[in-house]
């Protein structure tokens, strides 16, 4: 009778994790408004704009990311543009990349990651929130640069260094410190943070060249944004898919899967292939695996690219790769 099912023992399956990372050029072409402008979604309520690939009433446009601004509670003032909802937009993006401190208070920026202290706070922030499509489960440290230009000059932000000193004292995770090409991994002198898993960038609105850091609070959130695109003239980063797969050795012994299930394998009770000739050792064609749960459930299929003959005089071994 034909064998069907064989149960794998644990050193036959094994684990693995690998990390594929993909290039992600954005371009300040495309930012700054490639299709006059109808790329850029921009919303009533005012509080973040939107920047895609193509015209967003398009089915074939992608979202790149939102673009956004605000400031913390030090800075509130009845004459600025918008300051409950620049003020509202800070706690939002605090509360969920800084947390909150012993008493509760949502914790503010800080340029060097360390948010005990409030000496080098990052109080005026821009926030440039990449869609999951291009971070996909994060951005590979060490690999992003953004140049913002204004006239001639040319500002390059960058995680320098940031393979050996990134940060993990984030509720959203692993994050590393932005610095500017003139000054690369020198204590206090961030422009910026990182956000790796949540696919964030916080800016100091302060140490951006194009303009003033009083035209920011005065000036709306869709203004800002403007500005900030209107400046925009390099962005690249890699992003991270985490593949996690487990392995399957399925072993079939010489005396093992010799037959079929299949009512084609006889024809009136003999073997088709042996041929007529009942001193021909039988043999069968595998196409297929089939892995199988603890209740005899079909959870996977693997194909074969073609049959492999099976018969007493061969073992085989076949690797089965499930991915997820």
């Amino acid at each position: 009778m034909a064998t069907v099912f064989k149960s794998l023992a644990n050193g036959d399956i094994s684990k693995t994790r690998s990390l594929l990372n993909e290039a992600i050029p954005i371009t300040g072409s495309v930012v700054s408004g490639t299709y006059s402008g109808s790329n850029i979604k921009n919303y009533t309520h005012g509080m973040f704009q939107s920047v895609y690939d193509y015209p967003y009433a398009s089915s074939s446009a992608n979202h790149i990311f939102d673009l956004t601004y605000g400031y913390s509670s030090a800075l509130s003032s009845s004459l600025n543009a918008m300051n409950a909802k620049k003020m509202n937009m800070y706690n939002q993006m605090a509360q969920v990349l800084v947390g909150y401190d012993q008493n509760g208070s949502i914790k503010r920026f800080d340029r060097d990651g360390d948010f005990t202290v409030t000496t080098d706070a990052m109080d005026a922030c821009v926030f440039i929130n990449y869609s999951r499509l291009l971070t996909k489960d994060e951005v590979r440290k060490q690999t992003y640069f953004l140049q913002l230009i204004s006239g001639s000059d040319v500002m390059t932000i960058s995680d320098y260094g940031a393979n050996r000193e990134y940060r993990i004292n984030s509720p959203a995770g692993e994050f590393g410190i932005l610095y500017t090409a003139s000054s690369p991994i020198v204590t206090g002198s961030g422009v910026g943070l990182i956000y790796y898993q949540a696919g964030i960038v916080v800016l100091s609105a302060s140490a951006l060249i194009f303009d003033s850091f009083a035209d920011f609070t005065g000036s709306d959130i869709t203004g800002t944004a403007d500005n900030v695109r209107s400046s925009w003239f390099n962005n690249d980063f890699q992003n991270t898919t985490e593949l996690n797969s487990t392995i399957y050795f399925c072993r079939a012994a010489a005396s093992e899967f010799n037959y079929s299930s299949n009512q084609t394998y006889l024809s009136s009770s003999e073997i088709i292939v042996k041929g007529g000739d009942p001193s021909t050792e039988p043999c069968a064609y595998i196409t297929s695996i089939g892995l199988y749960g603890k209740n005899n459930e079909l959870m996977a299929v693997a194909k074969l690219s073609e049959p492999i003959k099976k018969d007493p005089s061969t073992e085989l071994i076949f690797r089965v790769r499930l991915d997820y």
